[in-house]
């Protein structure tokens, strides 16, 4: 049985996964990308740390040497990173494999038989071969290693074109003296397994190139048994050879070829500089390379082979600070591959997040992590899958168990049948219900429930679930009454129950609800009880707590509206509104004032039109930020304080100036506030105004309106060194000037400078025909559904000359 993922078929579907596809795809790129970043940072660390060891140099000094030798090579400073570390003196007390016949031990660094050379002089000239560089990109590729055997691919395909290479194979020295295959490509599985260990005795190329140290070029068609594998083999795969020493020496580096060409000087070379890059990643992350014939221990890999269930085998891929970055696969059943909606090949060797669906990889990758973690085995959640058959597709169900199977994991897959995924979907229903079942026999007097009601109950499934006649003794005292008449009607008479009661569990006091029926017997005798109990707590509390709410906030209103009645009979007293136009130094001037309908509280807007001593008339508008008790309170100080201080001699902005420094020094005053003083003289019908920081007057003169050009001035309140100054404007008869506060005006979301726009236009178009009146304007600027602010105007016009007599 083999099993394929159903495709959508909605257009729309198909674009969203594609698109999603995309969005999964980048953001794998860019981890790889940060992967392969932070681990090259790690191999040049490792590097700079061996030249500091070794020479006794700061870690900068390290660097510019590493980057010097490299510019001296011509080298990448990674290619020069993996040459350092690959050239360094084995750790004292390494284990080395007895040489046969008697042979020296190996000395340090690996070479046996001979003097070992020196440990690498790390000196600023650099090593003193001038060999070709290793085909290019090596180095880099070399990062994104995890195993031998991805080594091996990955020397594979570099040297295929550069050396016409089409097999490469890694051996490792043993204890024993023998050599083990530890990575290969090119070559077949079963070749590979002939082929796992060579004896030292076995006269293959491998064993000699390591025991002297050199190279061995089998490119002589007339030495066939030196060859590997020997000429009696039909698998072979190659005829000219290549057998290399990786330093120290623990391992050889073999290149094949289909033809029997001689190795050219400059491949040899070529092989060279990619053993010494081979050199640096064995010793920084090969650690003990372990075998990998066929992808891992042979005798595990048998038992994979014989298993008739989806398994694979996963060996964790670790970075160089030993995170876990993710699973390889070093063994899989023959389902494995084709029940993971891969593309049917052998995935031995392959990541993990590489070969499963992204829905699937992620989070079996982080159960994974938390079994190799805990040692505690995980299991995914259910997904859907679609089984092939005979041709014919079905729904099946599936979910991923691992369990930790030495250093790696075992991955299985399990099919749950129909009744399985019955069950499951009760549990969640349950679950996520807050309810369960139970079912009481009144014959056998026997009981069940389910594991949601043991839950609720707080109970103890040992203790078994307890008996319908035993239920009331569970409730609270105060609600014991009534669940025992609903239970004895239940089982006497048959008639349903759907009863409200609490109980107390360890957890605290729950509120539940039991909805129960009677199934009778023939004679209609009530034999069996079933139903379900749930949870209400979470609601019975969400319902208490709006209850409590609703409370407070009907309280607050209480508050908020005698707050309001006070501060608008407040308001009323110290502000009385005019009922008819009143006409101060022979002006008109009409008055109007509208409270805020939305809220409870009242603003702090004001104004006063009264005529001097001295036949002049003083015009003021300002407003109070905030509103409520305070606001009322500290608009009236300010209206009072600048009537007396303007009647008293002082100009405007000596006025605005004290009206400052009395919000900032007065415990009562409220905040900051905004103003305007005007002061008429009506000989030479002359104008002077100054404000803090309100909105200018309007002048309409002839049809056309205007604002006055505001002279400087700040809120009053907002600091200690205030600037005011006056300004100058000469009325003509038949001139009208709205002085307002900014309710008139504010209409969110537009901006301040929109609504001032909106004013000037609704004033020239009103301004003829209005009989000098403010409610057209009024009308077409507020809005017809309810103020968000308090508006307060005075509409000051000037008379029209009288007409000379002829």
């Amino acid at each position: 049985m083999t099993s394929e993922h159903a495709t959508p078929t909605d257009s729309g579907a198909a674009a969203d996964l594609t698109s999603l596809a995309g969005v999964v795809a980048g953001q794998r790129a860019e981890i790889d990308r940060l992967r392969d970043l932070a681990t090259t940072a790690a191999v040049v660390a490792r590097a700079e740390g061996a030249v500091m060891a070794l020479t006794g140099v700061s870690a900068e000094a390290a660097r510019e040497t590493l980057a010097r030798r490299a510019r001296t090579e011509r080298r990448t400073l990674l290619e020069e990173c993996w040459i350092t570390l690959g050239t360094l003196p084995p750790p004292p007390g390494t284990d080395r494999a007895p040489d046969p016949a008697g042979a020296p031990a190996t000395k340090p660094g690996g070479f046996v038989g001979r003097a070992a050379p020196p440990a690498p002089r790390l000196s600023d000239a650099g090593p003193a071969d001038d060999s070709p560089a290793a085909p290019a990109g090596l180095a880099e590729t070399l990062v994104r290693v995890g195993s031998p055997r991805e080594l091996a691919r990955c020397l594979l395909e570099r040297l295929a074109p550069a050396v016409g290479a089409c097999a490469v194979v890694l051996y490792a020295r043993l204890p024993s003296g023998g050599l083990e295959l530890v990575g290969h490509a090119g070559i077949d599985d079963s070749l590979a397994s002939r082929w796992r260990q060579v004896s030292q005795w076995s006269g293959m190329p491998a064993p000699d190139a390591l025991r002297s140290g050199e190279p061995r070029w089998l490119d002589d068609v007339g030495r066939d048994g030196e060859r590997w594998p020997p000429a009696g083999d039909p698998s072979g795969p190659g005829r000219s050879q290549a057998w290399l020493p990786v330093p120290p020496g623990d391992v050889c580096l073999g290149v094949l070829r289909h033809d029997d060409r001689p190795f050219a000087p400059g491949d040899r070379d070529r092989l060279r500089a990619v053993a010494r890059l081979c050199a640096g990643w064995l010793r920084t992350f090969g650690g003990r390379t372990g075998p990998a014939g066929a992808g891992t221990d042979e005798a595990v890999r048998r038992v994979f082979d014989a298993l008739p269930v989806a398994a694979v085998w996963l060996s964790p891929v670790r970075t160089p600070s030993g995170h876990v970055q993710d699973f390889r696969i070093d063994a899989a059943t023959r389902h494995a591959a084709p029940f993971a909606g891969g593309d049917g090949t052998d995935p031995v060797g392959r990541r993990l997040h590489r070969w499963l669906p992204d829905a699937v990889a992620e989070p079996l990758r982080q159960g994974c992590l938390r079994t190799l973690a805990t040692g505690e085995p995980y299991e995914s959640e259910p997904f859907a899958n679609r089984d092939v058959a005979d041709g014919t597709a079905e729904p099946a169900e599936y979910s991923v168990r691992a369990a930790p199977l030495g250093d790696g994991l075992v991955l299985s897959w399990v099919r749950h049948d129909a009744a399985d995924r019955q069950e499951r979907r009760l549990a969640d229903l349950q679950r996520l219900g807050d309810l369960g079942w139970a079912t009481w026999d009144l014959v056998t007097r026997e009981a069940a429930w389910s594991d949601q009601v043991f839950a609720i109950f707080g109970r103890d499934p040992a203790s078994g679930p307890a008996a319908l006649a035993a239920l009331p003794g569970l409730a609270l005292p105060d609600d014991g009454p009534a669940l025992t008449r609903a239970v004895r009607a239940l089982t006497r008479e048959g008639r349903p129950c759907d009863v409200p009661f609490r109980t107390r569990t360890p957890a605290g006091v729950r509120h539940l609800r039991i909805v129960a029926e009677a199934v009778a017997d023939a004679d209609g005798t009530p034999v069996e009880v079933h139903g379900f109990v749930q949870d209400l707590t979470a609601r019975r509390r969400a319902e208490l707590a709006l209850v409590e709410s609703e409370r407070a906030m009907l309280t607050q209103h209480d508050v908020l509206l005698a707050e309001r009645t006070l501060a608008a009979r407040l308001q009323d007293a110290l502000l009385p509104l005019p009922r008819r136009p009143v006409r101060p130094a022979g002006l008109r001037v009409e008055v109007a004032y509208l409270p805020a309908q939305a809220g409870v509280q009242v603003g702090g807007d004001w104004f006063s039109a009264i005529e001097l001593p001295d036949g002049d008339a003083l015009f003021v508008v300002g407003d109070v930020a905030g509103h409520g008790v305070d606001a009322v309170a500290t608009m009236a100080q300010l209206r009072f304080t600048a009537k007396g201080m303007v009647v008293t001699g002082f100009s405007l902005t000596g006025a605005l100036a004290r009206l400052n420094t009395l919000l900032l020094h007065s415990r009562d005053a409220h905040g900051t506030a905004s103003m305007v003083l005007a002061r008429y003289s009506p000989g030479r019908r002359r104008l002077v105004w100054a404000q803090a920081g309100h909105l200018p007057p309007l002048l309409l003169r002839a049809g056309q309106a205007r604002y006055l050009d505001r002279p400087k001035g700040i809120l009053l309140g907002a600091t200690t060194t205030p600037v005011f100054a006056e300004a100058e404007c000469l009325l003509e008869p038949g001139d009208r000037l709205l002085l307002y506060t900014d309710g008139l005006v504010e209409r969110p979301p537009d901006g301040i400078d929109r609504g001032l726009e909106r004013l000037a236009r609704a004033a020239a178009a009103h301004e003829a025909g209005t009989a000098g009146t403010l409610e057209p304007l009024l009308a077409a600027l507020l809005p017809e559904d309810e103020l968000r602010d308090d508006v307060c105007v005075l509409d000051i016009q000037v008379p029209d000359a009288p007409a000379r007599r002829p």
